[in-house]
C-alpha cells in the first residue's frame, strides 16, 4: 500500500510538472488572459467546436483558469443555444476528469489543487454526501465550482450522481454566459442589459445569502 501511494504521489508531481511545462513553454497560459487571442486560436482549426470543448475541459481541470471567459466566448462563437451545448459538454467532461483525478490520487492532489481553507469549508458537506448542498454550491454564481469537483472526488458520492449534480448545477450560469456573449457580439445591447441586470440581481441575492442557506441546510442534516 505504501509503495502504491508513493507511486501515485510521484506520478502526480510528474503530471503537474509536465502540464506546467507545456503551458509555459508553448505560451498556452496567454490564451486564457486575452479573449481575442483565445477566439482566434479556436477559430484557426477546422473543427473549432472540438477545440472549444477541449478548452472548456482544460479550464475546469486547471481550476485557477476563469471559466467565465470561455463561457462568454462560447456565446460569441456559437450563439446562445450551441454555445450552451458545447460549453456543457466540455464542462461535464472536465468536471468528470477532475473528479476522477481526485478519486485516483486522493488527498495529495487536493493539497496541490485546492486551497486549504476552501477544502476545510466544504469537506463536511462532501463527507456526509450532502447532495442538495452540493447542487446548490454548483448553482451559486461565482462559486469555485472547479475546486468543488476535486473535493467531491475524495468523497463517497458515486460518479454518476456527481455528473448529474455538477451538470445540472452549472447549466444556469452556462446559459447566462452564452446569452451574454451572443448578445454582445450581435450588438443587442438592450437585451444584453436586461440579461446582465437580471444576472447581477440573482448573483447578489445568491452570494449574499449562500452562507446562511448552507448553515440552515447543515443544521437540518443533524
Amino acid at each position: 500500500m505504501n509503495k502504491q501511494l508513493t507511486f501515485r504521489i510521484l506520478f502526480l508531481f510528474l503530471l503537474i510538472a509536465l502540464s506546467a511545462y507545456i503551458f509555459i513553454h508553448y505560451d498556452l497560459y496567454l490564451l486564457f488572459k486575452d479573449r481575442h487571442r483565445l477566439e482566434n486560436f479556436i477559430r484557426s482549426y477546422p473543427y473549432d467546436q472540438l477545440i472549444f470543448i477541449v478548452v472548456q475541459i482544460i479550464q475546469v481541470v486547471a481550476a485557477p483558469i476563469p471559466g467565465e471567459l470561455t463561457g462568454f466566448i462560447g456565446g460569441i462563437l456559437y450563439g446562445p443555444f450551441w454555445g450552451t451545448v458545447y460549453s456543457t459538454i466540455g464542462l461535464t467532461l472536465g468536471s468528470w476528469i477532475a473528479f476522477m483525478l481526485a478519486r485516483f490520487f486522493g488527498e495529495p492532489l487536493i493539497e496541490n489543487m485546492v486551497k486549504k481553507e476552501v477544502f476545510e469549508k466544504f469537506d463536511h458537506f462532501m463527507e456526509h454526501k450532502g447532495l442538495l448542498v452540493s447542487f446548490l454550491l454548483f448553482l451559486i454564481p461565482g462559486f469555485p465550482k472547479d475546486y468543488l469537483c476535486y473535493i467531491m472526488g475524495v468523497s463517497l458520492i458515486p460518479t454518476g450522481t456527481f455528473i448529474i449534480i455538477s451538470t445540472a448545477g452549472r447549466i444556469f450560469g452556462t446559459i447566462m454566459l452564452s446569452i451574454t456573449g451572443a448578445f454582445a457580439i450581435n450588438g443587442q445591447y438592450t437585451f444584453l442589459t436586461v440579461i446582465l441586470v437580471l444576472g447581477v440581481i440573482i448573483f447578489i441575492i445568491a452570494y449574499y445569502y449562500h452562507d446562511k442557506l448552507i448553515e440552515i441546510l447543515k443544521k437540518r442534516r443533524h
